[in-house]
């Protein structure tokens, strides 16, 4: 009895089912089961396209770039008298406690990284910066290295005429020079490249 009464209440249903305009339970290709009509109750879910993830990228400079920034290092206000170099090596210098890599613009209280990639770069446009400060500099000297360089007469002519002394040295002497007329009062500035395959410190 019970067999029957669950065929009547199947032929029941699917009488219902075919009134309301839905089809029995069918299954399609894929294996899910849905239902006839525009309803789908398959197990499977459809697949929802999705967008690729954005992707973050952190730009990192090169060695290069790093070595072209100018970085400004000012001497602490209870450092007695003006800067004072310390040492030298290839990789730059010891001003005054500061550490200097690459080229360097010693000013008075003030150190600048120099944006020269060697003697050869020196030019009246790259030494702008020593013509700027106020009080202006009586004496400007240049370490060019292992050894003197010659640079362009007219360079040096230029500066004269804007009232400015050129001294120039290999670059360990160009240090001492600075120190001693500097510890002597006078104002001078140093514009250094470094030495290659030499190391000091003072």
């Amino acid at each position: 009895m019970a067999a029957a009464a669950l065929r009547r209440l199947g032929r029941e249903g699917a009488g219902l089912a075919a009134r309301c305009g839905l089809g029995g339970p069918e299954r399609d290709r894929g294996g899910s089961v849905g239902v006839q009509g525009g309803f789908h109750a398959g197990t499977e879910a459809a697949p929802v396209p999705r967008r690729a993830p954005w992707r973050g990228y952190r730009l990192i400079p090169a060695d290069d770039e790093l070595y072209q920034r100018t970085r400004v290092t000012v001497l602490k206000p209870e450092s007695p008298g003006s800067a004072f170099i310390e040492g030298y090596s290839p990789r730059g210098f010891t001003i005054s406690g500061s550490v200097v890599v690459g080229p360097c613009a010693v000013l008075p209280r003030t150190i600048l990284q120099w944006n020269v990639g060697s003697w050869q770069d020196i030019s009246f446009q790259s030494l702008a910066l020593f013509r700027l400060l106020e009080p202006p500099v009586e004496v400007l000297v240049l370490g060019t290295g292992d050894r003197v360089e010659r640079l362009h007469p007219a360079v040096l002519k230029q500066m004269r005429a804007c009232g400015i002394a050129v001294e120039v040295q290999d670059t360990p002497n160009a240090c001492a020079t600075f120190n001693f007329l500097s510890t002597e009062g006078r104002l001078v500035a140093a514009g250094l490249i470094p030495p290659r395959g030499t190391y000091k410190e003072g």
